[in-house]
This record gives C-alpha cells, sequence and structure tokens, in this order.
C-alpha cells in the first residue's frame, strides 16, 4: 500500500498487484481501480474509468520520493510513502533518512561573487546560499538541506580552490 500526495494537498492509498500492471485504492474515500501500463523507463500508460491517458515521468528523485509526472498536457508533482516510511513517521524517527551536512565546499576552483546568507541564519533546503563565479558562469550553490548557518568561510571578491570550505552548518 502506498500514501500519494498529489501536488502538496490531495492525497489517496493505492495498491498494485503483483504484476505491477493493476491498481486499486482510496481517492477521497472514492474506490479506483486502474491498469497502468509500463511502456520504457519514462513513459506509462494509464487506463482508468475507461479512459486512456498517456504518462510522461519528467524528473524522478528516488531518495526523496517524488515525482514529476505530465499527464496527457498537465503536471504533477508526486510524493510518495510506503508502510515503511508511515511506521517511521508514527515513531517519530522520519526524520533519520535525511542527510546531516555540516559544511558547504566548492565544487570547483572559481571567485566567490555573493554571498547570500550571513551567520546565525536559518536555511531551508534548496535555499542560495552564494554565487561562485567559475569557467565565466555564475553558479548559485544552495542549500542541500535544512540547518543553521554557523560560520562563513568565503569572502566576497575572492578567489577558491575546489574542496575549499565556503560555509559551515
Amino acid at each position: 500500500m502506498y500514501i500519494i500526495t498529489v501536488n502538496g494537498n490531495t492525497t489517496f492509498k493505492m495498491a498494485f498487484n503483483a504484476s505491477g500492471n493493476r491498481f486499486e485504492g482510496d481517492f477521497n474515500g472514492e474506490p479506483v481501480v486502474g491498469d497502468l501500463l509500463k511502456i520504457n523507463d519514462h513513459q506509462y500508460h494509464l487506463l482508468f474509468k475507461n479512459k486512456s491517458y498517456g504518462i510522461d515521468v519528467l524528473k524522478l528523485n528516488a531518495e526523496e520520493k517524488t515525482l514529476l509526472l505530465k499527464v496527457d498536457a498537465m503536471k504533477f508533482n508526486l510524493s510518495i510513502k510506503d508502510k515503511y516510511d508511515e511506521l517511521l513517521h508514527t515513531l517519530g524517527l522520519d526524520n533519520l533518512a535525511t542527510k546531516k551536512v555540516n559544511d558547504i565546499k566548492a565544487p570547483m576552483p572559481g571567485m566567490v561573487l555573493n554571498i547570500l546568507v550571513k551567520e546565525g541564519d536559518l536555511v531551508k533546503k534548496g535555499d542560495a546560499l552564494l554565487v561562485l563565479e567559475a569557467m565565466k558562469m555564475e553558479n548559485i550553490l544552495k542549500s542541500p538541506a535544512e540547518g543553521v548557518v554557523k560560520k562563513i568561510a568565503a569572502i566576497k571578491g575572492t578567489a577558491v580552490e575546489k574542496n575549499q570550505l565556503l560555509i559551515q552548518f
């Protein structure tokens, strides 16, 4: 049984048969049944309520269990949890699956153009931290996890080497 959240607000439960092509579930209290056929790693065919739909997997993040799908012309963000994810959540252990990040290092040599955070700032995953110019391109380094900025080792306008410490959490 999977718990699927669509676009952050609609949640339904779904189970697949052993061959993986037939699904049954519960959507807003209504039973749903359909067939899902895998065409290739990024395309599926869905038969639901006697209608046919083409599904393209645009983005897959297996670590976070998220998908961006295009069903015909509409896009949907899906977040998927299984029984083990629910058990970890119930026990309050779901935060153990997140990575602990202690520092951000320069991924390549370059010039620090701008520092977008200051010491003591609380940052969320995906927040912009620093702008690094490398090979005549500006690269925005983003936070890989949630945390508090402990120390900023980089100095605006200075050159950095690959793997040099920039920000410490």
